[in-house]
C-alpha cells in the first residue's frame, strides 16, 4: 500500500503531466546545490517547472494522465522538466542555458504530442523555427500559387485594357498638338 506522501507525489507527476505540452527528462548528476537553485529559478522565469522525480512513481503518474511514452524517458536518476507553453522554445531554452554555463546536465529525451524524441530528433527539434514563423512560411507558400494565378489571370484584361485606350490616347495626343498649334498662332 503506498504511503500517503507517494500518492500525493503520483497526483502532482499526474497534473503536471496531463497539462504540460512538453516534459523534458535529464540527468542531473554533478550538479551542486546553489547551481541547480539557480538552474530552477532560471527555468521558471521561462515558464517551466523542474523536479527530480522517482521513476516508479513517474510511471504510475505517466498512465494516469494518458501519457504512456513518458515511461521510454526514465532510466536511472531523473529530473523532469515541464513546459506549458511553446514546447520547443521549452527545449531550446534548456539546452542553451545548460550550453552557456557548462552545466554537467544532461538532456536525455522529450515527450510532445504522444511521441519521444532522443539524441539526433532532439537536435532536429531544436533546429525548428517558432511556431509563429512556421505558420508564416505555409501561409506564404499557400498564397504564392493564388497570387500567380491571379496575375495570370489579369494579363488579358490589362491587354485588353492598353489596346481600348491606345486610341485614346492617340486622340488625346492629337488635340494636345491641336491646341499647341493653335494656341501658338
Amino acid at each position: 500500500m503506498p504511503s500517503l506522501k507517494k500518492a500525493k507525489e503520483v497526483e502532482t507527476l499526474t497534473d503536471r503531466l496531463s497539462r504540460s505540452t512538453v516534459a523534458i527528462a535529464t540527468g542531473f548528476g554533478g550538479v551542486s546545490g546553489n547551481t541547480m537553485t539557480e538552474f530552477r529559478k532560471y527555468l521558471r522565469s521561462q515558464g517551466i517547472e523542474y523536479r527530480v522525480v522517482k521513476n516508479t512513481l513517474t510511471e504510475r503518474a505517466a498512465q494516469a494522465a494518458g501519457r504512456p511514452e513518458v515511461k521510454g524517458m526514465l532510466e536511472g536518476p531523473t529530473a523532469l522538466a515541464f513546459g506549458y507553453g511553446e514546447p520547443v522554445n521549452h527545449l531550446k531554452a534548456i539546452l542553451n542555458y545548460v550550453r552557456t554555463n557548462r552545466l554537467p546536465i544532461v538532456v536525455r529525451a522529450a515527450a510532445l504530442g504522444g511521441q519521444v524524441y532522443r539524441d539526433q530528433e532532439l537536435a532536429i527539434l531544436i533546429t525548428l523555427p517558432p511556431r509563429e514563423v512556421l505558420a508564416a512560411q505555409l501561409v506564404g507558400q499557400l498564397a504564392s500559387p493564388l497570387v500567380r494565378l491571379v496575375t495570370v489571370l489579369n494579363q488579358p484584361m490589362q491587354g485588353l485594357a492598353n489596346i481600348l485606350n491606345s486610341p485614346l490616347r492617340g486622340l488625346a495626343s492629337v488635340l494636345q498638338q491641336r491646341i499647341a498649334q493653335q494656341g501658338g498662332a
